[in-house]
């Protein structure tokens, strides 16, 4: 199976022709794309009518589906409550998900500013599988969580981290945002050499299945030192900043993976999408 390649929600160019989302999944397939990444994150607030008429048109166009959770989930926050509030959110968004028909959540970590990296770690391993305990026992098993990368310092959300989230259950994969880490490393990502070594690290730590099936963000990403990330960009307007996506595109499909591809660009994630998938293409064949 090829690997799949989609916009995180609507590119700029969409509105040039479309108004509504429900017309999302008819332009992925017209831009000549698999995948689309519907955003929830500054809350889920999706109607029946609406997540059945989405879910029937991507049917149609043969175009499979993610979510993306509210960003102000925080699984290692100091608060209790902050906490609960986190694991409804994740519950709102598998509920959001199946009635959409994705398959896939992308949940974020949250800070670890005022503890260490340790603890913050042990809180969000504890919270994430309240969530995913109480997601089955509410009959959304079928749902997929995916712990994404983070591109700022003080966030929880290293390779590191997210991998060990997934350690936690067989069903999790992670999201890998090689902008992120890009970012929160400053520049770390040069070419082929640290993409394998994060490709062989995911394999070492959760097997070679859901290495095979990963899903991965995708941005080139304005960043600071010491604070990391700072802004989206596009391919074209980069401004020097990385990473380049092309030895990724290589490594895949020499390995024969089957990612998931969801480009984040700043207005162009469609347009760029697009440039990954036929760059992919050109090495596979």
């Amino acid at each position: 199976m090829p690997a799949k390649f989609g916009p995180a929600g609507n590119s700029d160019s969409f509105s040039v022709k479309y108004k509504s989302t429900l017309d999302a999944p008819k332009y992925v397939k017209e831009m000549g794309l698999d995948h689309y990444e519907y955003q929830c994150g500054r809350g889920v607030r999706v109607a029946d009518a609406h997540a059945q008429a989405f879910m029937k048109n991507a049917a149609e166009c043969g175009i499979t589906t993610s979510l993306h959770a509210p960003y102000f989930i925080s699984l290692s926050s100091l608060e209790e409550e902050k906490r609960d509030n986190s694991i409804n959110y994740i519950l709102q968004s598998c509920d959001a998900a199946k009635r959409l028909g994705a398959q896939r959540i992308i949940i974020h970590s949250g800070s670890c500013s005022k503890i260490s990296r340790e603890d913050a770690l042990e809180l969000a391993k504890d919270t994430l599988i309240r969530a995913r305990q109480q997601a089955v026992e509410q009959g959304f098993e079928s749902i997929v969580f995916c712990p994404e990368t983070m591109g700022k310092v003080n966030q929880l959300g290293n390779l590191f981290e997210v991998l060990e989230l997934c350690r936690l259950d067989d069903t999790f994969i992670p999201c890998i945002d090689f902008g992120h880490l890009n970012a929160r490393e400053f520049g770390y990502i040069k070419g082929k050499a640290e993409y394998e070594k994060m490709l062989c690290e995911v394999e070492d730590k959760i097997g070679s299945d859901r290495l095979k099936v990963f899903h991965s963000h995708f941005s080139k990403i304005m960043f600071t030192v010491p604070g990391g990330e700072k802004k989206h960009l596009t391919f074209e307007n980069n401004e020097g900043y990385g990473p380049d996506f092309e030895p990724l595109m290589e490594i895949v499909a020499k390995k024969g993976l089957s990612p998931t591809f969801v480009c984040e660009s700043a207005g162009t994630q469609a347009e760029d999408a697009l440039t990954m998938k036929n760059y992919y293409l050109s090495v596979k064949e």
